[in-house]
């Protein structure tokens, strides 16, 4: 076997950048070898196994001609062509290369070019080569033209698509575009593209339509929809999806997003629906007077319609040492969002939150200066106008956090929160429990000022601790309710009874006036933490646990003692949040925590158990006055320790609450947490999540359920009796029987190959029927995934059956009508 090194100093005028192979010849030398090889002039003549090689590319064959005047190289026989530093690999027949101009032809081709992987959540991904072959193919500089080929993401020989084009324009390791193109399914023909986009390199930002969704609602009809991406520039991007719903109408989704620079982005997203028929709600009869002066009812269809609009917008920014932040929701009624969003979780949620805040720390964090904007709005139903809104427009915060000023064996620390803004609440009057007419406005706003110095100390003697602190409060507001607000109107005749005793009647909210007056609130607040001395345990857990190689056991104790005192106008504030809801009390919390620590043999530590045990013991039982019998009663103290509601009247302790962690591998994990009310000797509220996921499989079992004690005897307020025979007990004073199971279950995940199922429910035991149901089956070859979907929706005005599809090609999308963030997987 013979072997020639000759330099070529013209090629050194090559423009192209590339890292070079590590055993290829430097930038001014070509390598050639052969088994035989013969000269003539400038003429070269390889046969067998002949290769010429530079620093970007190798090109092999049986027989290679190469000429190195005009830098013309032509190869015949078992072509391969292999570009180092893009990655492409190229085979043919024969082909005619300029090794200078890095141009040329090649016939009957094919090749592949590095797979570019997308990283984007939920997208079908392989690490698959870009495989492309045509009839013959051009290489002009850095890009390939191909004629009468395909390319594809699947193994060959027999791929399970591919898009076949007259023309492909490649461009490795950034894009491929194909004029005229055809896909097909297991040489299956199934839609035709004018032109076909797929990214190749890191830059995967292309304007272009977006791949169709189809499916099927019993509610919406045949839905179907299509949309547009435009990369306006390398900080700018929009996406326009139109999407038609036969049985109801036309939905538009809009996003708009953009990073000017690097301490700026925003995002502004718009969906709408123009509900152009309306749900069918059943057969309604209008009256029609006859000639003959007769009245003839005449059937009619009544329609519900639902559309509406739902917008979010995000802006961050930071300048000159601030932060902000606003990010602003509306929502132009609760009917809509239940009716077509197409996310449980979104759906049924009631709430919707803006805010904005410009944020700058001092001195080391010590200070935090706040502008603060906030509305929420609270959909109590899907009818119009039963909503409360409560916005702080605006308001501005200053804190600090603890600071010590006295450095000694009795150390002091120094705090403080301060706020001012306006303040604005609005609702519907609410009588018997039906939205009557007219609502609540506390007019444009209400200012609201309030200042809260803190100061604390600390005593510690052998593993005792206690930490006292006093808070002094003080709130001006600039409107009050009325002495007489809460009269209430039930009518002449009206009793309210519990058992065989006359009452007085519960608040029916019916009467709200104003003050047009402030009011000052004050306030002292002393507290103390005792926290006893930790007792700790060490184990050696037997091998069959896995539990690691040391156990530890810790016992901690706490008592904390609040005293409140100074709001004797509690019945008289307007709330508006948190700061609003705190009243007299004098109380102490009692808890007690249990935590199990494990230490592998590697030393790294982690907490496997925790069960934290608390209740609360009131000496003042009506806290001031601020807590009214037989009504729901939220004050700050309450929420402190719990999320639900407890407070029905006054009471001298607390349900006990529970609350337990397990964790004992990382693929298992249980939260339990219990309200135990010892004054009804019965569990009141429960939360429960069971989770598991091993290898392909996985498992959650959720459950939250409410169960507050019923009154009987107390009749509904506002309800005249004449007789025992006529009172009707009130279900609750709390909150309504609630009692959900949720389970979701399957094996598999986005990318897993073969098949991948799933199913969850949510289960009311309560309405003993399922809120929501959904199933999915997938397949997932090499290069593209097949998944189908069952969802049903069934609460409030919402009962819908749904049929979803959706076809994945491995790192360039998905066609169909199912959304990534609906998925199982």
């Amino acid at each position: 076997m013979g072997a020639l090194l000759t330099a070529v100093p013209e090629l050194s005028g090559q423009t192209s950048v590339h890292n070079a192979h590590p055993e290829a010849p430097p930038e001014d030398q070509i390598y050639m070898s052969s088994i035989q090889h013969e000269q003539s002039g400038d003429w070269y003549y390889l046969r067998g196994v002949a290769k010429v090689e530079t620093t970007e590319f190798l090109v092999t064959a049986d027989e290679i001609d190469y000429n190195s005047d005009t830098h013309w190289a032509y190869a015949r026989g078992h072509v391969k062509f292999e570009h180092f530093a893009d990655g492409e690999k190229l085979n043919a027949d024969h082909c005619e290369y300029n090794l200078k101009a890095e141009e040329g032809k090649f016939y009957v081709v094919d090749g592949t070019s590095p797979a570019k992987v997308m990283n984007s959540p939920g997208l079908l991904t392989t690490t698959n080569p870009f495989y492309f072959q045509s009839l013959w193919a051009e290489r002009l500089k850095d890009r390939y033209i191909l004629h009468k080929g395909f390319v594809t993401d699947c193994n060959i020989p027999k791929p399970w698509w591919t898009f076949s084009a007259p023309l492909f324009d490649i461009v490795p390791g950034e894009r491929a575009i194909g004029h005229g193109t055809i896909f097909r399914l297991k040489n299956i023909p199934v839609f035709y593209l004018p032109l076909f986009y797929r990214p190749l390199g890191k830059n995967d930002r292309q304007s272009g339509f977006l791949t169709p969704n189809i499916g099927n609602s019993s509610r919406l009809g045949f839905m179907v929809g299509l949309g547009y991406y435009w990369a306006i520039n390398r900080s700018y991007d929009m996406t326009l999806i139109g999407q038609y719903f036969t049985s109801r109408g036309p939905a538009e989704n809009f996003n708009f997003r953009g990073k000017p620079n690097n301490a700026t982005d925003f995002n502004f997203q718009l969906y709408a629906v123009q509900d152009l028929q309306g749900q069918d709600l059943g057969t309604g009869y209008l009256p029609v007077l006859q000639p003959n002066g007769t009245t003839v009812y005449q059937p009619y269809t009544i329609y519900q319609h639902q559309g509406g609009e739902q917008f979010e917008g995000t802006f961050r920014t930071a300048f000159d040492g601030f932060t902000g932040l606003v990010d602003y929701n509306y929502l132009s009624s609760y009917l809509f969002r239940e009716s077509f969003t197409q996310n449980f979780a979104t759906a049924i949620n009631s709430e919707v939150d803006s805010t904005g805040f410009l944020q700058r720390h001092f001195d080391q964090d010590t200070y935090v200066l706040n502008f603060v904007m906030q509305r929420t709005q609270f959909f109590e139903s899907a009818t119009p106008q039963d909503d409360v809104t409560i916005q702080k427009l605006p308001s501005v915060e200053f804190s600090s956090r603890d600071q010590q000023v006295l450095d000694s064996p009795l150390p002091v620390w120094v705090s403080f929160t301060s706020s001012g803004g306006l303040m604005n609440r609005e609702e519907p009057i609410i009588y018997n429990g039906v939205s009557t007419v007219g609502n609540i406005n506390t007019a444009n706003s209400v200012p609201r000022i309030d200042v809260e110095p803190r100061v604390s100390t600390e005593f510690k003697y052998k593993g005792f601790s206690l930490t006292p602190s006093l808070n002094f409060g003080a709130t001006q507001y600039g409107d009050s309710w009325g002495t007489n607000s809460y009269a209430p109107n039930y009518g002449s005749g009206t009793i309210c009874l519990s058992g065989s005793t006359e009452i007085n009647c519960p608040f029916a909210n019916s009467n709200y006036s104003f003050s047009n007056g402030g009011i000052f609130r004050h306030d002292i607040d002393f507290s103390a933490d005792l926290r006893l001395p930790t007792l700790e345990k060490i184990y050696t857990p037997p091998k069959w646990l896995h539990m690691g190689a040391k156990l530890k056991h810790v016992i901690e104790a706490q008592a904390t003692y609040d005293y409140i005192t100074g709001i004797h106008n509690f019945d008289r504030i307007i709330h508006f949040d948190s700061t609003d809801l705190l009243a007299d009390t004098n109380q102490v919390k009692l808890s007690l925590t249990n935590r199990v620590y494990k230490k592998e043999k590697n030393g790294s530590v982690s907490e496997v158990f925790t069960w934290s045990v608390a209740q609360e013991r009131y000496f003042d039982p009506t806290f001031g006055g601020a807590v009214q019998p037989y009504q729901r009663n939220v004050i700050f103290e309450s929420e402190e320790l719990t999320p639900f509601a407890f407070l029905n009247g006054p009471r001298s302790y607390s349900p006990v609450v529970s609350i337990m962690r397990f964790y004992p591998v990382r693929y298992f994990s249980i939260e339990w947490r219990t309200d135990y009310d010892p004054m009804f000797s019965q569990f009141v509220d429960r939360t429960l999540g069971v989770s598991f996921r091993a290898s392909k499989y996985f498992v959650n079992v959720g459950q939250n359920e409410i169960n507050a004690p019923i009154y009987p005897g107390l009749v509904t307020p506002g309800t005249a009796v004449t007789a025992p025979t006529l009172l009707t007990p009130l279900t609750s004073l709390l909150t309504p029987k609630a009692n959900q199971v949720s389970f979701s279950g399957g094996f598999g995940n986005t990318n897993r190959r073969g098949w991948n199922a799933g199913a969850s429910t949510i289960y009311d035991y309560v309405a003993q029927e399922p809120l929501y149901e959904e199933a999915q089956v997938s397949y997932n070859s090499d290069c593209c995934g097949f998944s189908g979907e069952y969802r049903r929706f069934n609460f409030g005005t919402r009962h819908e059956n749904q049929f979803l599809f959706s076809f994945a090609l491995a790192n360039i999308g998905t066609f169909g009508s199912m959304r990534k963030q609906d998925r199982i997987f």
